[in-house]
């Protein structure tokens, strides 16, 4: 039996998809860089292996055993990286990888995209038909390296392309944002707070990985994977305080002064290097719609969310109280 290859393994996502496969009895391989990160890995039994992505001799060196593929390393998005950087591996790496798995013939090829490269969605909800919007550096070079690996399924290669939602649980401190200041009574919601916004529990977005790894429908094509059901921000809020038994946050300010406020922030840190501490993607959360239609993984791979948003909201606030990351 072959082995499994994971990219970005010490990752939210990576490491639990990894931790999965493992107890289903794979044999699992991770292509990692050194860091401490590497020892849960090793700790589950993960086989790990030091390797440059960005290098393909490195890629080339170590694909020995490898006949299926699980691509989630990528570079997320962070304020004023070096944005060669994001097409260096979202683009470039992916097609070392590519390239390694058309020699080695691999049996599956599962390359993790983001819903980003649709941008906003004005028409909600949107199916993975939707036109591509890109908004940044970041979801740019992950619409190139989708648009890459559907080359190659093209080409004859078993790929298929899952676009991930919104992904949240324990182990995940992305959604702290929300979290922290609903639990210390001091959110405020800027805009009217009817915009949409989707979540997948990271358990339902393994599920959906590995469905579209193993399922023969899913060679050729993108999967949008989400939870059950969408919600306004409004909604999502509101349930974040129900699950930490807080009071539901009323105070509201109007967005377009604050949205204006960020981008002259912005402008004025760039020069200077420093990291702002308002900017208008962090803005842009409060205003941009992304709602999705999960139809197509429910009809073509059987994929059915587990965790509504309540439960999988519930637990991501209990873990956080755990690491203390909020107060009891």
């Amino acid at each position: 039996m072959g082995k499994i290859l994971v990219t970005g393994a010490t990752g939210f996502t990576g490491s639990n998809l990894c931790r999965r496969l493992v107890e289903s009895g794979e044999q699992v391989v991770a292509f990692v860089r050194p860091s401490p990160r590497v020892d849960p890995l090793r700790a589950m039994g993960v086989e790990c292996r030091i390797v440059d992505i960005k290098d393909a001799a490195s890629v080339n060196q170590h694909f020995d055993e490898i006949d299926r593929v699980y691509h989630i390393a990528a570079a997320y998005r962070t304020e004023h990286v070096d944005t060669q950087e994001f097409f260096l591996v979202n683009v470039e790496a992916t097609r070392n990888l590519l390239e390694a798995a058309k020699a080695a013939r691999v049996q599956r090829f599962v390359h993790s995209s983001t819903v980003g490269v649709q941008g906003e969605i004005n028409d909600p909800p949107a199916d993975e038909n939707y036109r591509f919007e890109p908004g940044d550096h970041y979801q740019e070079s992950k619409k190139e390296g989708e648009l890459l690996a559907l080359r190659y399924a093209a080409e004859g290669l078993p790929v298929s392309v899952v676009r991930p939602v919104g992904i949240y649980g324990p182990g995940d401190t992305r959604f702290l944002k929300l979290f922290r200041p609903i639990s210390k009574k001091m959110f405020v919601m800027i805009g009217s707070g009817e915009s949409l916004y989707h979540m997948t529990y990271i358990d339902d977005l393994v599920d959906g990985f590995i469905l579209a790894g193993t399922r023969p429908e899913a060679v050729g094509e993108v999967f949008t994977i989400g939870g059950r059901r969408y919600t306004t921000l409004r909604e999502l809020v509101d349930t974040i305080a129900d699950v930490l038994g807080k009071p539901r946050p009323f105070l509201r300010i109007p967005y377009q002064p604050v949205y204006m406020a960020s981008v002259l922030c912005d402008k004025l840190c760039r020069p200077l290097g420093i990291a702002p501490p308002l900017y208008p993607r962090r803005v842009e959360f409060f205003s941009k719609s992304r709602a999705f239609s999960i139809e197509k993984a429910g009809r073509l791979l059987g994929y059915a969310p587990k965790v509504d948003l309540h439960e999988g909201l519930k637990r991501t606030g209990d873990w956080y109280r755990q690491e203390g990351l909020i107060a009891p």
